[in-house]
């Protein structure tokens, strides 16, 4: 069963700092430009806890991670992140433009404890693969602040709605009230928090979630890290992980005369999450182009060729989306440039199925017929000779969400190809993983992504 939890939220005091400049976009998405300006934004920014400058004489005690939890510790001391005086669930909604379009969308969900499952348990599911590098950074984050300060983004599916129901409201029964915070980001994005503190309420809305499957949409190197962090202190503590027994452990009262409300049987057994209905509106999806750098004797004209093989290729003026929004089938878009007359091409590939089908023989066909899939086995290991090792370390490719910035890179002579793809489908996405099958690394970019700083979970 799928446990979730409310909980004491850390939360920044409004009338000590503007939101809007101590919150951040998650860690795997900032720049070294966005950091620069989330440490100019305030001094109180999140970014010092959660992606904080290394300096040089950094050592094993004095470092970018000791100084994050020394930071978490000022900020809770200075009265700026204060502690709910009762545990809660948060509502949270996004209203959003769709990149590239004109068409607005609002993505709403909850954000709450969820207890920590191994994936062999069948209770949440991953839906690509990691980068070894990304989950020894987190470790060695979270066991020195001891604090969750980012979510994790989990869907779920419910066609009844009945979470939504409960903290928005219906039509019959009137909306959700006013929010209590509000903030819009440096995407335009306006993110909108209610927190929820009503017992019934929240045994409801926790009631409604235990027979749910949970796929993580945007967190993975973050939940593996703190699924084995939690088996790590279970067998320090001498007990179970909790996932087993009927007892929900430690339970505490949010008022005198209110139901008892559920917690974790030890506080690493669970991480914040947020948590999204699939069958509701607003889920969006955007494609991450791969772009190739650092090839030795590389040559369009040579790999072009070889790429014949497996896909119809044919030249075309520029990198226009509409190329391959009108495209039936696997197709990628390559821009590439030669090493000697620095000319760009644009060539569009369209995959041969009889072709694919054969060389993706040993996958399931749920796998062989994916974009990514064919990207990553095809071009990348075959045809570039890029070992699935050397992907995963990121010798020799970059993933960009902007094609633009993807091209400009082979412009510039700073790549030798890039391939601009489509995006993978929530259905697409949603059957590999109930398959216990897994992407490649950067299949998905949810859009837009969950705001760090709007509530942290601390452990102590």
């Amino acid at each position: 069963m799928a446990r979730i939890y409310p909980f004491r939220a850390l939360r920044y005091d409004s009338t000590r700092v503007r939101l809007e400049d101590v919150v951040t976009q998650p860690y795997d998405k900032i720049s070294p430009e966005m950091q620069e300006r989330y440490y100019e934004a305030s001094p109180y920014n999140l970014i010092r806890v959660i992606l904080g400058k290394r300096e040089a004489g950094d050592d094993d005690a004095h470092n970018v991670y000791t100084r994050a939890a020394e930071t978490l510790t000022s900020f809770r001391e200075d009265g700026v992140l204060r502690e709910e005086n009762e545990p809660a669930l948060y509502g949270y909604s996004q209203t959003y433009t769709v990149p590239g379009t004109a068409e607005v969308r609002e993505r709403r969900g909850f954000i709450a404890l969820g207890h920590l499952y191994d994936y062999a348990e069948h209770v949440v599911y991953r839906h690509e693969q990691t980068f070894p590098k990304h989950k020894s950074d987190r470790l060695a984050l979270f066991k020195a602040t001891r604090a969750y300060c980012e979510q994790i983004y989990m869907l779920y599916s419910d066609p009844a709605f009945t979470a939504e129901k409960l903290i928005f409201g219906t039509k019959e029964m009137g909306t959700a009230a006013p929010a209590d915070l509000a903030i819009t980001d440096e995407y335009g994005v306006v993110h909108r928090v209610w927190k929820l503190t009503d017992p019934t309420l929240i045994n409801l809305i926790v009631t409604a979630m235990a027979d749910k499957k949970l796929i993580i949409a945007d967190g993975h190197h973050r939940y593996e890290t703190s699924v084995a962090y939690a088996k790590e202190r279970a067998a320090e503590l001498g007990i179970g992980d909790g996932a087993e027994d009927d007892d929900e452990g430690p339970s505490e009262r949010a008022d005198e005369g209110h139901a008892l409300l559920p917690a974790p049987p030890y506080p690493e057994a669970a991480m914040m999450m947020t948590f999204v209905n699939m069958e509701a509106p607003g889920i969006t999806i955007l494609p991450t182009h791969r772009v190739v750098f650092g090839l030795r004797n590389f040559s369009p004209a040579a790999f072009l060729k070889s790429a014949e093989e497996f896909f119809t290729i044919t030249p075309v003026v520029g990198h226009d989306p509409e190329h391959l929004a009108n495209t039936h089938g696997t197709a990628f878009l390559a821009v590439s440039r030669d090493p000697v007359t620095g000319a760009v091409g644009h060539h569009l590939l369209v995959a041969k199925p009889e072709a694919m089908a054969k060389a993706l023989a040993d996958i399931s066909p749920r796998q062989a017929q994916l974009d990514v899939v064919q990207l990553h086995r095809i071009v990348l290991e075959h045809l570039l000779k890029l070992s699935h090792e050397s992907i995963a370390r990121l010798d020799n490719i970059r993933y960009l969400r902007e094609a633009d910035e993807a091209v400009a890179q082979v412009e510039s002579g700073q790549a030798d190809i890039a391939f601009l793809i489509k995006p993978v489908t929530l259905a697409q996405m949603k059957e590999i993983s109930l398959a216990l099958e897994v992407m490649p690394q950067k299949s998905t970019d949810f859009y837009p992504k969950l705001l760090s700083g709007l509530a942290i979970y601390a452990l102590d």
